[in-house]
């Protein structure tokens, strides 16, 4: 149902960075920039990493695959982010919920979510 969604960072720089790193093990890579914007994307839609002074922290989760939810977080981590959940099975969410989650250096809450069984 999305097309793009922006995430606003402090350090565009260093934020840019981090998202190319971690965006970049599920495939996206820079779709579009201009002077304190960078949309990362594939053919399934884009983020934009925005430079902003106004951070409130989001929740915001990718699809992958298991494997992608694995290089996802240990990327992440290499990246920066810091742990807010290592990949598992959620299954409060449900029986094939297989995520992880890390807060960016702006503290979003970043996942990357597959909801297929092994």
């Amino acid at each position: 149902m999305l097309d793009h969604v922006s995430i606003p960072v402090r350090d565009f720089e260093e934020s840019r960075h981090f998202y190319e790193k971690v965006l970049g093990t599920l495939g996206a890579k820079v779709v579009m920039e201009w002077p304190g914007l960078v949309l990362l994307g594939t053919e399934d839609g884009m983020v934009g990493i925005s430079q902003s002074d106004q951070i409130t922290p989001l929740h915001v989760a990718f699809k992958a695959d298991r494997a992608g939810v694995h290089a996802f977080y240990e990327t992440a981590l290499a990246a920066g982010a810091s742990d807010n959940g290592a990949p598992g099975v959620r299954s409060d969410i449900h029986p094939n919920y297989f995520a992880a989650f890390v807060h960016d250096p702006n503290g979003h809450n970043i996942e990357a979510v597959c909801h297929t069984p092994e």
